[in-house]
């Protein structure tokens, strides 16, 4: 039985549209992902195990993030629970096209991960591991979240980094900038947004970010451009796919839900770690496709996930 885990921060989002709340919902970049392939993975092949590593608060906050990932198939019995602190908040504001912009209420410095509700955590050939963002490279976690990551890829875990970098950490790039390039190592595909490259190297090229600083990491290279094509470097090839158009609502969610359709791809092609080196460009089609319907799918409503297989 192959196993999905997800290693990423959870937050409750707060939605905005004309300066009112239109909505309070569970988010977190690689909750969010988890969320969707709950729903779809965790249903159409219930013999497949999903779990999210992370932390909540002491607080009804984290009831409502904790109950809300157990209603949706992934299990909650290793995210640690702060005792006598507060989860995290975003606020998220839509513009006029309903793209977000992100004000954080969290207190990265006291992020916990708890060894004892870590130890049951291992790892098979051709699992699945999701994570990124900051919680990826937290300076005060990042022994946990290293040690997991080294012991998936010994045990031939597929890996898949989603840098997710946000604009609010350029400050601490020079004392991160190490964890993120350990983390591309140690993945079999990395993906991130034109604009997560344009804050960490100054360039939103794809050419450019794989060639310079990608390709000596890791060989499978993403680089999703909005409401542009889709950029796939493989060491041989680049390739470029559509993207789908949808009528946007909200784009929150939107990449989160490109990496859970592209796993819910490589479960439902039963691709294993072996087949990776292996994949021609209608397998890749495939593999972007998926994941673009997924992301259109989120951006047609208010909340952060697909309700069912798109």
């Amino acid at each position: 039985m192959r196993t999905i885990t997800g290693i990423g921060e959870t937050v409750l989002d707060v939605i905005f549209k004309d300066d009112q709340p239109m909505a309070a919902v569970p988010g977190g970049s690689t909750f969010n992902a988890m969320i969707s392939i709950g729903r779809t993975v965790g249903r159409q092949f219930p013999q497949v195990g999903i779990r999210m590593v992370s932390e909540v608060g002491d607080d009804h906050i984290a009831d409502i993030i904790t109950n809300f990932m157990e209603q949706n198939g992934v299990s909650s019995s290793a995210v640690t629970r702060r005792p006598a602190s507060q989860s995290h908040v975003s606020m998220a504001f839509l513009d006029k096209d309903n793209n977000a912009d992100y004000e954080f209420y969290k207190d990265h410095s006291h992020a916990e991960l708890n060894p004892g509700t870590l130890e049951g955590i291992t790892f098979k050939p051709d699992d699945i591991v999701l994570f990124g963002s900051y919680f990826a490279v937290n300076p005060v976690i990042r022994p946990f979240t290293s040690r997991l990551l080294n012991e998936a890829r010994e045990a031939g875990a597929i890996i898949y980094y989603d840098i997710n970098f946000r604009k609010s950490h350029i400050s601490e790039l020079k004392q991160i900038l190490p964890s993120i390039q350990e983390n591309c190592r140690l993945s079999d595909f990395v993906r991130g947004s034109d604009e997560d490259f344009g804050y960490l190297f100054g360039t939103q090229d794809p050419v450019i970010i794989y060639k310079d600083f990608i390709s000596p990491l890791c060989q499978n290279f993403i680089c999703t451009c909005g409401a542009e094509p889709v950029h796939v470097f493989t060491g041989e090839s680049h390739m470029v796919f559509p993207v789908e158009r949808a009528e946007t609502v909200s784009t929150i969610g939107a990449g989160d839900s490109f990496n859970a359709g592209f796993i819910y791809s490589l479960i439902s092609n039963g691709i294993t770690r072996a087949d990776i080196s292996r994949l021609d460009g209608e397998a890749w089609a495939a593999l972007i496709g998926t994941a673009g319907k997924f992301s259109a799918e989120v951006c047609r409503s208010i909340f952060n996930y697909v309700a069912v297989t798109p």
